[in-house]
């Protein structure tokens, strides 16, 4: 391809400032087409965003000549479907994060993408993010010396919306979602984590409600070896007095402290000194990842964030979810039986 024309499944609030604008501002790139189920949402967004054509039929998008690609923007539960049909029309595919409810989902879908030749994508847009591209050269300088851990922490203060069945948003449906909020919010960490210091080999997890809120759980723990050698530990509490995040990695001459989700200066302690490293992320912050995307299909670079790499994320929550979903069911839908709302468009 010389240009990209793009097409979105889902045109929700996560396309209006994260991803949308994106496509239409970097170089050989555009939104040719989008869809949503509600026709006047779909056609509103296209009238404001400036983009020629509209559907509420996705089918239609995938038929359309002028559509090269196709960024799926709806939650996890309708990924494989769309990747699928994606796949069958020989038209590659960004998804966004988690990449699906678990990990069987990611390797029907990794496999269709192979047999059909075309390129599979994922949303784990930190790993194009210059923030985190710095973190990763200070960690490759070895100025940190042998690496001992990694440790991870994360809690989150519970939404008092999230008790209420008939608002309960779809991060919190497992019909939709897969399970509670470490798929939506925690995978962004795993991922980077991959990106950082290599795959995960073993994973030991403990998952559990906490604060009966809702069905899925709400507090994560675990234990993780990367291929390395490097040791990790994590933790995600989201039903916290408290909202704090961020991530540890301590080597033999000083340490490395950083958020994955705030825009906070780094924290580089070596040596007896301290230094904070300033490394805010832009407004449109999955641009730089989908500029990977467009120069790997228009054959000028390489995308690092794909279907291979994102289903190791999904494995690991699988693992860390693993006893948990045994008792709730496999899918997770068996924790949520409580009347909440059974439909979902996109993301926020």
């Amino acid at each position: 391809m010389e240009n990209v024309r793009w097409g979105i499944i889902g045109c929700g609030n996560v396309t209006e400032v994260k991803s949308g604008p994106g496509f239409q501002e970097t170089p050989s790139s555009s939104l040719a087409h989008v869809m949503r189920r509600n026709g006047d949402l779909a056609r509103d967004y296209a009238r404001r965003h400036g983009v020629p054509r509209w559907s509420d039929d996705a089918r239609s998008l995938l038929r359309d000549p002028d559509v090269d690609a196709v960024y799926v923007a709806t939650p996890p539960g309708s990924h494989l479907e769309y990747a699928l049909a994606c796949a069958e029309a020989g038209k590659p595919c960004y998804v966004e994060k988690p990449m699906a409810r678990n990990f069987g989902e990611c390797a029907i879908m990794v496999e269709a993408f192979r047999q059909a030749g075309v390129p599979l994508f994922v949303a784990y847009y930190r790993r194009a993010l210059p923030r985190f591209l710095k973190i990763k050269a200070i960690l490759d300088s070895g100025v940190l010396g042998t690496l001992r851990y990694v440790a991870v922490a994360h809690d989150k203060l519970a939404d008092p919306e999230d008790s209420d069945p008939h608002r309960r948003p779809w991060r919190l449906t497992p019909e939709f979602s897969g399970g509670g909020l470490l798929l939506d919010v925690g995978s962004h960490t795993l991922d980077l984590l991959d990106f950082l210091f290599g795959p995960v080999e073993e994973v030991d997890g403990y998952a559990a409600n906490r604060a009966g809120l809702y069905g899925p759980e709400d507090f994560v723990s675990g234990s993780f070896r990367f291929r390395s050698g490097l040791a990790g530990t994590g933790r995600w509490c989201f039903c916290s007095p408290v909202d704090r995040e961020f991530v540890e990695v301590v080597g033999d001459r000083g340490l490395l402290r950083f958020s994955v989700y705030g825009n906070e200066p780094l924290r580089l302690e070596c040596g007896g000194t301290a230094e904070n490293i300033e490394a805010p992320n832009p407004v449109h912050i999955q641009q730089p990842l989908i500029r990977t995307i467009v120069e790997q299909l228009t054959g000028r670079g390489e995308c690092p964030s794909t279907g291979e790499s994102g289903s190791r994320t999904s494995r690991v929550m699988d693992r860390l979810l693993e006893g948990y979903r045994r008792l709730h069911g496999d899918d997770g839908s068996a924790c949520f039986a409580d009347g909440a709302p059974r439909q979902a468009d996109s993301p926020d």
